[in-house]
């Protein structure tokens, strides 16, 4: 473990020196670019904190993954309990799953935007629809890790299909959606930042737009770290719920 945070440490380090190394070579060429270094960033960094300029922005972002993800989980879910179950209906949507799965949700921007307006209603579908596949594939890869003797048992006694599904079907996939839920959280918050420039006036993609109109690239690196930390917080709680879920 000690090594583990060790290494980690040194890799931050290292990111650190590379950022101080590229924003001088940068600063030769463009002189603005010396506000994009760490120190500048820092100062920028606590200002935002201190100051609470930037949690409207931070809880709006939050707001809409929640509700992104919320979305994927209730469609995603069901879906994959009903591919894993059944093999025509798998090989009835596969080739349809995988053409959408592979078209980058930001394709839709102008379409959406179209039918659904400006706003959070529009960023809500592109997040649920970026993030709903990952747990498709994972929540029927959990249905078809079940041992068929469990199901056969449940059968021999009795169970109603709400009990097999509560007692063996969910624990046993508990893993594969917490799994499938990680990824899709990594992509919706990737997919979150340039789906907030979509005619919002708050959000942590919104305010990157703002510090950009307003030349201030030491706050818009800060917010760029932010939305690293974040990402890398609310990814560890997922992980902490894996392991969680293991014991």
């Amino acid at each position: 473990m000690k090594q583990k945070t060790l290494l980690g440490a040194g890799g931050l380090l290292s990111l650190l020196i590379i950022w101080q190394l590229s924003s001088y070579w940068l600063s030769q060429r463009i002189s603005l670019a010396s506000t994009l270094a760490p120190l500048p960033t820092l100062d920028s960094f606590i200002w935002l904190i201190s100051s609470g300029e930037i949690f409207p922005h931070l809880f709006a972002s939050l707001q809409r993954i929640f509700v992104g993800l919320s979305f994927s989980l209730i469609i995603g879910v069901p879906i994959g309990l009903l591919l894993g179950f059944s093999k025509k209906l798998e090989m009835w949507c596969t080739p349809a799953f995988q053409l959408l799965r592979m078209i980058s949700p930001l394709s839709w921007m102008p379409i959406i935007v179209m039918l659904l307006g400006v706003g959070d209603l529009p960023i809500y579908f592109l997040l649920a629809f970026a993030s709903v596949w990952s747990l498709i594939i994972s929540t029927s890869a959990g249905v078809k890790s079940i041992d068929p003797q469990w199901l056969l048992l449940a059968r021999s006694l009795s169970a109603s299909k709400q009990e097999t599904l509560c007692k063996i079907v969910v624990p046993a996939i508990a893993g594969y959606v917490l799994t499938g839920l990680r990824v899709s959280m990594g992509i919706a918050w990737v997919i979150l930042v340039p789906c907030e420039m979509l005619g919002v006036n708050e959000g942590l993609g919104y305010f990157i737009l703002d510090t950009r109109d307003r030349l201030a690239y030491s706050e818009l690196m800060a917010v760029v770290v932010i939305i690293g930390l974040i990402g890398w917080g609310l990814d560890s709680l997922i992980r902490w719920a894996l392991v969680k879920g293991g014991k």
